[in-house]
Order: structure tokens, then sequence, then C-alpha cells
């Protein structure tokens, strides 16, 4: 008996498949369009046209890397790390305000700059709040539906991670936080009368919050009519609305797109979709949103077939991390939603959060692997 429930423990040898091909896939369909819709750009900024490529490049092979470390590494190991992880992230994000090492772009302090690279810990809060409320409601599963003991601290932790981004100012993260731990508390068994009465209360506080600078009302009303003010807020749901449009079905081409040339914004980041819109048309749309829900189904599979209790909270919230992301991105580009500055995991350029999204998929692998 000893021997067989040793054997039901240990780590089934192997990689899963049904996950690991759809990410490698669109990470290499992330290093050619991230050339695609930055080389252009690149060569005016730096003199080649290769400098985002051979970044983005280099993130890949280090998220492959930290991929096979965390598909190796018993996801268990994350249970006592989870305070610690959780201070952290709080203490990098308390460093984005106040030190020197903070980065301003883009009207945001959202980056620390460490010598030669930057990183984003808004991209580690998700992690380290998804380890967090896995560990802390796996261990409340006897006491869940307590209003002090399975709802109160985990929302009181989500607004202090939500109280620091807000101020960076980084609203689309503050969303993406805000939705993973009301799923993942429902997921867990809360009452629904506190989730329905904290959301009564939160969503003036929200409104308030998305009305309180005057760019956020703007790009509200740009969202509801962006041809209002087409050089203006609008400008970039515009030209990536052109960009869909003029891909059609088969594409332009690859390489052959026009709203990257300096009409539309920072192409190889947030709106690297519409990029592959015009380019790729809608069959490449169509095969995207094929891959991207195959690594959600999985990672909802891996959820609903683990025992454990912290592996199960755990592999829910990381699938719903990414699946808020790819929504949220998918939707501003194509003007479902309001602009928010939130890349698209695994095609988008940036090291941080395709390190993170890869580290992620290797968590979820290691937990589907454990019987």
């Amino acid at each position: 008996m000893k021997a067989k429930a040793n054997a039901v423990a240990a780590p089934v040898a192997g990689y899963d498949l049904k996950l690991l091909f759809p990410v490698l896939l669109l990470v290499g369909l992330g290093i050619v369009m991230v050339f695609s819709a930055s080389s252009e750009l690149a060569f005016k900024r730096y003199g080649t046209d290769f400098y985002y490529l051979k970044k983005q490049a280099l993130f890949a092979g280090l998220g492959i890397c930290v991929l096979v470390l965390c598909r190796h590494l018993p996801y268990r190991l994350l249970r006592p790390l989870a305070y610690p992880l959780l201070g952290m992230t709080l203490v990098l994000l308390i460093a984005v305000l106040l030190s020197p090492l903070g980065l301003k772009a883009g009207g945001s302090t959202r980056w620390l700059r460490l010598g030669p690279l930057s990183f984003q810990p808004a991209e580690l809060a998700r992690f380290a709040l998804v380890t967090y409320l896995a560990y802390s409601m796996s261990r409340k599963q006897g006491r869940i539906k307590e209003f002090s003991i399975g709802f109160l601290p985990h929302v009181i932790v989500l607004a202090l991670l939500c109280s620091l981004i807000l101020l960076q100012p980084d609203f689309g993260s503050a969303v993406i936080l805000t939705g993973l731990t009301w799923i993942m508390l429902f997921a867990g068994g809360v009452r629904i009368w506190h989730l329905a009465s904290a959301l009564a209360v939160a969503a003036p506080l929200l409104a308030y919050v998305a009305i309180l600078k005057p760019y956020r009302l703007q790009r509200l009303m740009a969202f509801t009519d962006p041809w209002r003010d087409p050089a203006g807020d609008g400008y970039q749901m515009i030209h990536a609305l052109m960009a869909f449009g003029s891909g059609q079905i088969w594409g332009a081409g690859l390489g052959q797109g026009m709203q990257k040339l300096f009409y539309l914004p920072e192409p190889h980041t947030d709106f690297i979709f519409a990029v592959i819109g015009e380019e790729l048309g809608l069959l490449g749309v169509a095969v995207v949103l094929f891959f991207y829900g195959l690594i959600i189904w999985r990672g909802y599979g891996i959820a609903r077939q683990t025992a454990d209790p912290f592996g199960a909270m755990l592999a829910t919230g990381l699938t719903t991390a990414l699946a808020l992301q790819i929504c949220i991105n998918l939707g501003v580009t194509l003007g479902l939603l309001p602009t928010k500055g939130l890349t698209l995991p695994f095609l988008s350029y940036g090291g941080t959060s395709l390190l993170m999204s890869m580290a992620s998929v290797g968590v979820l692998m290691n937990i589907g692997a454990t019987r």
C-alpha cells in the first residue's frame, strides 16, 4: 500500500503536449510578428531593424528555460513561498513609486530599472496573488463561507495591491487583479452573497476611479464613438479597426501591413493582434484564437482533474489570469473595450509578461503531471 501511495504521488514524466504545443507555436508566431511590427520603428529609433527581434528572441529562450524549470519543480513548493512572494511583490510595487529605480514611460511609472533591464512588478503581482489565494483558501476550506475568514482577508490583500498599482497608474492591471480575485473566491466556495454585496459596494468606487482622471473619461467616451476624436483618443482604436478591415480573409501578407508604419502606436506591444489581423487576415486571427482556446481549455481541465485543493485553486487562478489578459487585450484591439495598456500573452513584445506567462504554463504542467 505504501509503494502504491508513493506511485500515485509521483510526478508523471514528460510534458503536456496539449498545453505545450499551442504555447510554443504562439511564442514562435510572436517572434515573427514582433519583427514584422517593429522593424521600421526599431530602425528609426536604434538604427537597426533587428533590435526588438533580438530582445524578443532572448526573452523567448529565457521563457522556455523558465517553463522547463517550473515544470520540474514540484508546485507544492509554492505553499511556503506564498507569503514571502506576496511580501516581495509589495516591496517591488512600493519601490516603483518611491525609489530612484522607478522608470517612467508614457506618463506611467510601472517599471523598475535594473541595470540594462527593466521589470514590471504588476506582472509578478498576478502570480503572487494567485499563489496567496490558492494557499489561503486551501487552508480555510472548512470555514471558507465565513465572512471574516473566507472573504475579508483576501479582499484586504487585493485592495492593498490595487492601491499601489493604481498609483502607477495602471488601471488595466487593477481590473485584472479584481476580476481574478472574484473568480477564485467564487471557485473556492465563498458565499455568493458576500461577493455580490462587495461588488455592489465596489462598482461605484471603480466608476469613480475610472472618471477621476480626465484621460480615463476621455478614453471611455472615445470607446463609445472613436470617430468623435479621430486624431486624439480615438486614434488607436480607429487604426486598429482599419488594420482588421484591410486584412480581410487572407491578409495583406506577412510584412506587408501598412498600419504598423507609424500609424498604429507601439504596434509590437499592446496592438500586435491588429498587425496579425492585417497581415494574416481572418485566417490568422482564427488560428490565434484557436490556440488560446486550447490553452484555456487545458488549464481548466487540469484544475478539474486535480484532487489537491491547493493545486486545483492554483491551476484555476493561473488559467484565469491568462484568460482575463487575453480577453481584455483582444477586446481592446477589436474595439469592444476601452483602451488599456495590456500586452497579449505569448505574442506581444515584453520580457516580464512573456516570462511570467511561461512560468504559469510550467506550473500548470507540473500540477497536471502530479497524481
